[in-house]
């Protein structure tokens, strides 16, 4: 089974991701995973972090001669933010009197829930764990990941619909969202440049008024087969996985599929996608199944159908406010103002970098679920001999 798993704190040492379950032979480029990582650090309204940071992927383990052996892959990225904090955050007892206390919990993050769960004064260790910076992890993981899809054909890539009120309010192409990645200077993500122009406002006032900003943003697998997932068991359906993976990320607080909230208001005969079959296959599909307008979002019964699989993340505001909310001090109980800490105003963009990252390793171990392989000449050969069983259907 494929899987992954983080560790690391926002200011400490450096970030650590361990990825385990890879077939041998998958060929891993280490400029496009750092290129993954550079993605998530861009956009409009990123903080005074991203300044001081340039993530940059080093595999300790699992990667020989550009590719992978099988063996659990672990990758650092530093933090080089780590040399102002090294006294106060050391991993011996050093100076308790260099300790940089959170004092009062910021409404809307962790802080106050971790305290009282951990049992600590304040929630400085909350926070070092809880932050998002830990996604910077995620994102290397992820590109492993997207290498062995890459190599099956199936591709994963995300936009920005919504930021604040303004959104996009068309659909837009694969071509478009896929190529966001290859631009050099990133605003909001978002392939309209009206609506973008849009959203920038929605930040730009924000940032006047010492407020954050939430958004939506949508990822998209290009090339998914049909039957990954399954609706044997609840556990299983490739619906619930997707959301769990991408609601695990920081901020987001609903996940959706395809149409699935303007679904809930609408009649059945205007969202389930009557069902064609053509004669021949086009634009590399694998079945010659059609549907009309994709509204389940690549997903029925909690296995994929065999159009884009596409998910939307809800991001709220960044907890951190530069004018804070009111607050209660963890020492005396006494009416304070949050806590500040560095932070952005609004992060949608690189949110939607990270759930591509979430994304892809979900799909991916299922994909290995579904038909294995120790070696990727292993894995081909069993995916292709799948693909050719649904296309002859």
């Amino acid at each position: 089974m494929l899987r992954f798993s983080t560790a690391g704190e926002s200011h400490g040492e450096s970030l650590i991701a361990m990825v385990s379950g890879m077939p041998a032979g998958v060929p891993i480029d280490n400029a496009r995973v750092n290129r993954e990582l550079w993605r998530r650090q861009q956009g409009y309204g990123r903080g005074g972090r991203m300044r001081i940071e340039q993530d940059t992927a080093h595999f300790l383990s699992g990667v020989r001669h550009g590719k992978t052996i099988g063996s659990p892959i672990a990758i650092e990225i530093e933090n080089r933010d780590w040399k102002n904090w090294t006294e106060v955050l050391p991993v011996e007892t050093g100076d308790p009197a260099k300790h940089k206390a959170v004092a009062s919990p910021r409404p809307g993050h962790a802080d106050l829930a971790g305290a009282l769960k951990y049992d600590f004064p304040d929630a400085r260790y909350v926070l070092e764990r809880a932050s998002a910076r830990e996604s910077t992890a995620r994102v290397a993981a992820g590109g492993v990941a997207k290498a062995l899809l890459l190599d099956l054909g199936i591709d994963v890539a995300s936009h920005v619909i919504r930021v604040g009120r303004a959104a996009m309010e068309r659909n837009a192409s694969w071509e478009e969202i896929s190529a966001l990645r290859e631009k050099d200077e990133v605003l909001l993500g978002c392939v309209d440049e009206e609506a973008e122009a849009h959203m920038k406002a929605e930040v730009d006032l924000a940032l006047r008024t010492g407020d954050s900003i939430g958004g939506v943003f949508e990822v998209v697998v290009h090339g998914a087969p049909a039957g990954i997932g399954t609706c044997a068991n609840w556990d299983e359906r490739l619906d619930g996985i997707l959301a769990q993976a991408v609601m695990s990320l920081q901020a987001v607080k609903a996940v959706e599929i395809g149409r699935g909230v303007t679904a809930a208001e609408s009649l059945g005969s205007e969202v389930h996608d009557p069902i064609g079959y053509a004669e021949k296959l086009e634009n590399g599909a694998h079945t010659r199944f059609t549907l009309e307008h994709n509204n389940a979002g690549g997903v029925e019964g909690g296995i994929s159908n065999g159009e884009d699989v596409v998910v939307r993340g809800y991001l709220k505001p960044i907890s951190t406010l530069r004018r804070p909310l009111a607050s209660v001090r963890f020492d005396t109980r006494e009416a304070t103002k949050a806590a500040y800490e560095r932070s952005d105003v609004c992060v949608v963009p690189a949110a939607g970098v990270a759930a591509e990252a979430m994304v892809a390793l979900a799909f991916a171990r299922l994909v290995l679920e579904k038909v294995g392989g120790d070696s990727l000449r292993e894995l081909k050969r069993n995916y292709d001999g799948y693909v050719e069983q649904i296309r002859a259907y």
